[in-house]
């Protein structure tokens, strides 16, 4: 049975479409079991009813729509209790409703699976025979088996919005996931690189400098391109944002890429072979991460891999006619890619693959435009010169929607232009309740940061700067100069407000390329403060860079991660102070009335076991920071980047949320200043209840800060303790979701959670 299963498996992913693959599968099922009838039900949860979408063995007309009702016969119970059914003779079934207009009287065994995707019944899988008899336990488990590779096929059609015809119980759209908020509606404009890797035939050569000659031209060639989209961008993305361009040109510094493309060109290769298989060793490095901030790294190396590449095969240049109403779409969207595209005709985008965590995704909440991604079962050729409406709250796409839709859309649009230049006008105000509660709103950073005040608007200080990114990006752990310069650019440019700097956050899930870990579940493992305790010279030289650049600055404040116990806040304690004398000494060698001040010290509260200890590392700490991100992930045990459970990742689930408020609660009784920089502060209902809980320090990404902002002016604390305390009554994470969308309409303020004002 496992080989038939196997070849009705591959058969079907090679059908063309659901109705193929349905008919396949009733034809292949019903030889394979020696059955007389198989059939498949679909679920239409519009209608409440069963259509039977295909059928070998029963008479089903084309021109007829045949159904059941929901509750109706044995279809309907085996969906409803979410189990197979093996009955030997269905006419005597209490359940059983005969369908006469299919010629089934003459049929009396039974055996009925349901098709289940991610807990909710698509359809059912059914067989039948003539003979009175009870399918055997092979064949039922063949049967249940093949109902959940049918499940895969359905969710995949649905998702792709390719489930037509005239028995079709969908709309036709797509779904995918929101990665910037708003409505955009235009004509689909597919973007493709100008060249790229997979299209390269290794090739050597005997003139390697030759080669390095072509291969440096054309870095400087796309250091000039990169420089011009930047300044096609500049006047209508923030400057933090921008930074997103620096990562770039710092990826073509000699000692990230350069190094390794000229190491493979004077092994014997040519420019191009080079710049493909030293882009294609630091993708599959960082594709490999954990980390989905990291990870989504690999997408920017591959752009920048493939401009180098165009201007070696002197493809670059070419125009393109972009629609007036363009929705760019890509098999996968890059920053580059969005700059290219004039402002005044970009409306959304839709990338087939990538995250809310790419720098595309950055970019489009930077520039207020709507964005879709995770759609990878979608062929770009579905979506070529479509109409499209993208709503960037709930992840829809609507693909030739009717003039009705169209309109509807269109007024939502407009009340979203009217909300977003009133929240603009409110952005240099500071951030308190309408009773005058004040909260400090922080951002979070990267690599290099240069903020501009007019258009950041009022915040006050970086509640997380995470320091990996430099270190990912060399072929080497970088030097103390290195770090130094880069941490100096970041504590200038916002010289008198408080700097939070994370220490290494590298290890199991997060690999350098320099210095592989290999480890069965890097989430538990060798990652974080365990492992830069366990290599001191690494922590030293960190600590010793940031203690050095923040003389004369004085607003560094240094932060842990990944904190287990005690005795880690101990040692590291140590190791700060031991680099704060080094440093303090050999000011004092050059000059003696130098002063260097110590920085506060902090903890990242991620790992549950902390919870328990707060007491204690209170006493050594001089502050605490809540990462939501982490903290929800092994509160719950959910691998956040596993799309099989991401489901279930929710920073609204109660066990985090009581966690939240114990931390909160422990704070105050301790007298510990605590912030939260994790995504949940920037999530509007997740701020209204931290506030609500006591928390007075939000940090967050750039694009949260004006609508956070706005929200929190526009709400007193009574109102957010009675929501409070609603939602810690709740049981799931939906119904602290639906309670939060009720206040926020209730208060006119749906827009800042759904598609409208």
């Amino acid at each position: 049975m496992l080989t038939v299963l196997q070849r009705i498996v591959e058969a079907v992913n090679q059908a063309p479409d659901l109705d193929a693959a349905l008919r396949m599968i009733v034809q292949k099922a019903r030889a394979a079991l020696g059955s007389d009838v198989c059939s498949v039900y679909l679920a239409d949860h519009e209608q409440q009813q069963f259509v039977m979408m295909a059928t070998e063995g029963l008479q089903l007309d084309e021109s007829e729509r045949v159904t059941l009702n929901f509750g109706e016969g044995l279809i309907s119970l085996a969906a409803q209790r979410e189990e197979p059914l093996n009955i030997a003779n269905a006419n005597e079934h209490p359940n059983f409703k005969l369908v006469e207009s299919v010629g089934e009287e003459a049929y009396r065994a039974m055996l009925v699976a349901p098709i289940i995707h991610q807990r909710k019944v698509l359809g059912v899988l059914a067989a039948q025979q003539k003979k009175a008899r009870a399918f055997s336990g092979e064949e039922e488990a063949f049967v249940v088996t093949l109902a959940a590779q049918l499940a895969t096929v359905i969710a995949h059609a649905e998702a792709r919005g390719l489930v037509s015809g005239h028995y079709s119980p969908w709309l036709r759209n797509l779904n995918g996931l929101p990665g910037a908020p708003g409505v955009a509606i235009g004509q689909a404009f597919i973007g493709r690189p100008a060249a790229t890797l997979s299209s390269v035939v290794p090739r050597r050569t005997e003139y390697p400098w030759r080669e390095i000659h072509k291969f440096r031209k054309a870095v400087m060639q796309t250091r000039m391109e990169l420089r011009a989209l930047a300044e096609q961008v500049a006047e209508y993305v923030a400057e933090d944002t921008l930074a997103i361009f620096d990562v770039y040109q710092s990826m073509l510094d000699a000692a990230s890429l350069g190094d390794a493309v000229e190491a493979k060109i004077k092994d014997g290769w040519m420019a191009q072979t080079a710049v493909k298989m030293a882009v294609e060793d630091f993708v599959a490095k960082f594709e490999d991460l954990d980390d989905s901030y990291l990870r989504e790294r690999a997408v920017d190396i591959r752009d920048l891999g493939q401009r180098v590449l165009s201007f070696l095969q002197e493809k670059n240049g070419q125009q393109h006619n972009f629609p007036d109403t363009c929705i760019l779409i890509a098999e996968e969207v890059t920053a580059s890619m969005l700059a290219g595209v004039p402002r005044k005709k970009l409306q959304g985008l839709v990338s087939l693959q990538g995250s809310a965590n790419s720098h595309a995704a950055i970019m489009a909440r930077s520039m207020g435009i709507p964005a879709v991604f995770g759609l990878s079962d979608v062929p770009l050729s579905y979506l070529h010169d479509q109409h499209l409406i993208v709503d960037g709250y709930s992840g829809e796409i609507f693909v030739n929607p009717p003039a009705q839709l169209i309109q509807e859309y269109e007024v939502l649009r407009a009340e979203e232009y009217e909300l977003a230049e009133m929240v603009a006008e409110h952005r240099d105000a500071e951030a308190c309740t309408l009773d005058g509660v004040p909260v400090s709103l922080q951002i979070n950073a990267g690599m290099n940061v240069e903020h501009d005040q007019d258009r950041l608007g009022h915040y006050e200080g970086i509640g997380l700067y995470r320091t990996e990114i430099p270190f990912m990006m060399r072929e080497r752990f970088p030097t103390e100069s290195e770090q130094y310069e880069l941490y100096l650019s970041v504590l200038k440019s916002t010289a008198g407000l408080p700097v939070v700097m994370r220490t290494l956050d590298v290890g199991g899930d997060k690999p350098l390329p320099y210095f592989p870990i290999h480890e069965e579940n890097p989430f538990l493992g060798w990652r974080g403060i365990r492992m830069t305790l366990d290599h001191p010279e690494i922590f030293l030289v960190q600590v010793r860079a940031m203690l050095r650049a923040n003389i004369g600055i004085d607003n560094l404040q240094i932060l842990l991660p990944m904190i287990t116990s005690l005795d880690e806040v101990d040692e590291s304690t140590r190791l700060i102070n031991q680099a704060y004398f080094e440093v303090r000494n050999e000011l004092l060698q050059k000059d003696r009335n130098a002063q260097i001040s110590r920085p506060k010290i902090g903890v990242m509260i991620e790992v549950p076991a902390l919870l328990y200890q707060l007491d204690a590392v209170a006493k050594r700490v001089d502050f605490f920071s809540v990462g939501t991100n982490d903290l929800t992930q092994y509160l719950l045990a959910v691998d956040r980047n596993n799309s099989r459970v991401a489901g279930i990742y929710d920073n609204f689930h109660p066990a985090v949320l009581h966690a939240l408020q114990f931390i909160i609660q422990r704070c105050a009784a301790l007298q510990k200043p605590v912030s939260v920089c994790g995504e949940m502060a920037g999530d509007p209902g997740g701020a209204l209840l931290l506030v609500a809980m006591g928390y007075r320090k939000l940090s967050m990404t750039t694009h949260n800060l004006d609508k956070t902002r706005w929200i929190l002016r526009h709400v007193d604390s009574k109102t957010m303790h009675i929501l409070l305390s609603q939602v810690m009554q709740a049981t799931h994470p939906d119904q602290v979701r639906r309670l939060i969308r009720i206040k926020l309409e209730s208060l006119g303020l749906g827009g800042f959670v759904r598609a409208g004002k």
